[in-house]
């Protein structure tokens, strides 16, 4: 098994340019990794490069749910919602410890027309729960979802649906499709940068692109490596290398930011969605890993996006109106937020105004032979990468060969997304079940190796968090750390979980961590000290006298949702003023009428 440390990496990058590659894939996210363990399946000689750290963009900051795609039943993307159930529940019944159930409680208020959205959202929730084989909604009457949500507000509450999704570490979730894809032959380097395009002919439009040049990024050395076929699987930054072949910008990002709380402080048993009282979008808050995270915004994020991006004081101001207003009860304040984190989503742009209306859906392009797949989500990586590789096994076996035949026939096979796992009693007997489950779900096979590297005492919790310390000597070990953050935001996420990226436990993480990654004690210095910089700027709040004043947002919201509803009554007593006096009207003309046929009538009687 691979032991993806620095001796792995230098005689990997020695070897970039001996041969020609079958496919090289640039971006080291979920789509990426997703792509390299169906293209190892298949026997494609494959290398995957990303510039930064695995899951160092959108794959580490999502909003870490494997769900569904409800909002997309909204849009009538039935056929991205049932890849979406598909996804979700091959993932649940393979990934457990890793992706695992999580309860939606979808709240309704007076404010919300709730009356149509019990129907709408009923409606909704009954084809979602069909596309997944399953029944597992229901609505609940005002008291008795908050017995479910216990700290939400009573006011205008009408009731609310009750219905199953899922969540996952999605960082977690990159490392373990990477790590087995590399067992079958997989490989993948990171801090590698993909320059410039090599094209069979010196132009652009001489032919398809053959290679790439590469430099690593912590020596700054270069190779040409050449390869079958070229995908770009950059999300966001996909547009980089598109312009090389001549196309124009086409995607959209978007910055989705989330405020993090100590779960006691924010307690939630499962997931409450909710619109947000100022402009109605949905907004959640849901249990994750020991803390509660709250999200999510949708605004434009233009270039550069070359560095980490991080909340901004108006998004801030956003999520607290949204919890304060529908949780008063828990009086929270920034003091209560362990951290922040942001994730720019690669959308396809179509000009709408309001970027949440643009469509979430994946796109696969074949662009003078670079083909690009972006759009990519945790819950469909697979379904994607299959669809790219139906075109990878076209070009580079042929339409009708027989190893291209066998190759597509493969491809769509039965076979389980995650090797099937039997690790149990590598892990001790006293270890908690939950623990256990986590361990085996988080890094599979590998499990074994974990257990064996564990040193006394390090089976222990890390306080405050759901992981345990042998994990971090095992990420420093074998996992591609190159920097601490890689260590504390990705591998092992003590940047998420605890206040000032965990600074408190640092001297014991350094006296584990130090000896394995090989720094002396200058580096050490440097690295905590990036990190701490790190935190502060892209995982912590912005200066606080930069924040909006979230309560007067709200009174000013409730002050001219007051107005409207004195402006919709007055509306709807002038017009029941209009039809009575339209109607009195109608009936004296009536009465005249008859009055005028009785004389008339009479006289003609006479």
């Amino acid at each position: 098994m691979t032991i993806w440390n620095a001796a792995y990496r230098e005689a990997t990058w020695n070897g970039l340019s001996a041969e020609p590659w079958d496919i090289l894939i640039v971006g080291g996210g979920i789509t990426g990794a997703g792509i390299l363990r169906e293209a190892a399946r298949l026997n494609f000689r494959t290398l995957l490069v990303e510039q930064r750290d695995f899951a160092w963009g959108t794959s580490s900051r999502s909003s870490k749910l494997v769900h569904g795609g409800l909002r997309y039943l909204k849009t009538g993307q039935v056929g991205l919602t049932r890849a979406s159930v598909q996804g979700r529940e091959q993932l649940l019944a393979e990934g457990a410890g890793l992706v695992d159930p999580l309860g939606f409680l979808l709240a309704q208020y007076e404010n919300d027309g709730a009356s149509a959205g019990r129907l709408v959202y009923g409606a909704g929730l009954t084809v979602y729960d069909l596309l997944a084989l399953q029944w597992s909604h229901r609505y609940y009457s005002p008291q008795d979802f908050q017995m479910m949500a216990p700290y939400i507000s009573p006011t205008g509450l009408r009731g609310g649906f009750h219905y199953q999704d899922a969540q996952t570490d999605d960082a977690r979730l990159v490392l373990r499709v990477l790590r087995e894809a590399a067992d079958d032959g997989g490989v993948a380097l990171s801090y590698v940068r993909a320059e410039t395009m090599r094209f069979a002919d010196t132009a652009v439009d001489g032919g398809a692109p053959v290679g790439l040049w590469l430099r690593d990024t912590l020596t700054d050395r270069r190779a040409e490596v050449r390869a079958g076929v070229i995908i770009n699987a950059t999300g966001a930054w996909a547009d980089t290398l598109r312009l090389q072949v001549g196309q124009e910008s086409r995607i959209r990002p978007l910055r989705g930011s989330h405020l993090i709380f100590p779960a006691w402080r924010f307690p939630v048993a499962q997931a409450v969605s909710f619109m947000h009282p100022i402009d109605g979008r949905p907004v959640f808050a849901f249990p994750w890993e020991g803390v509660t995270l709250v999200g999510t915004t949708d605004v434009d994020c233009p270039p550069p996006l070359d560095q980490d991006p991080g909340i901004t004081a108006d998004e801030v101001a956003y999520l607290m109106a949204a919890v304060t207003g529908h949780f008063p009860a828990l009086d929270l304040t920034l003091d209560d937020v362990v951290a922040t984190f942001a994730g720019i989503r690669p959308v396809i742009g179509s000009g709408k105004a309001d970027p949440s209306d643009e469509s979430r859906d994946h796109v696969i392009w074949d662009e003078n032979g670079l083909l690009t797949v972006t759009g990519g989500k945790l819950t469909t990586f697979r379904q994607i990468a299959r669809q790219a590789l139906e075109q990878v096994c076209a070009r580079l076996d042929g339409v009708g060969g027989e190893s291209g035949e066998s190759r597509l026939a493969r491809l769509h096979d039965d076979t389980p997304m995650f090797t099937p796992l039997d690790d149990a009693a590598t892990l001790p007997a006293t270890m908690p079940a939950e623990t256990r489950r986590r361990l085996l779900g988080h890094y599979g096979a590998r499990v074994a190796e974990l257990a064996a590297v564990a040193q006394p005492g390090e089976w222990d919790q890390i306080p405050g968090t759901p992981a345990v310390w042998a994990e971090l000597r095992w990420a420093a070990r074998a996992e591609a750390v190159v920097h601490l953050d890689d260590l504390l935001l990705r591998r092992v996420r003590v940047g998420l979980w605890l206040p000032g990226g965990g600074v408190d436990l640092l001297p014991r993480v350094r006296a584990i961590v130090q000896p394995e990654l090989g720094w002396d004690d200058e580096r050490w210095a440097a690295e905590s000290a990036a990190y701490l910089g790190l935190v502060a700027a892209a995982y912590g709040l912005p200066d606080r006298a930069t924040i909006p004043d979230w309560r007067a947002m709200l009174s000013r919201s409730r002050e001219a949702r007051a107005v409207a509803v004195v402006v919709r009554r007055e509306r709807r007593l002038s017009a029941g003023r209009r039809a009575g006096l339209a109607l009195a009207l109608v009936l004296l003309l009536v009465v005249f009428w008859r009055l005028i046929r009785h004389r008339e009538t009479g006289e003609g009687v006479e």
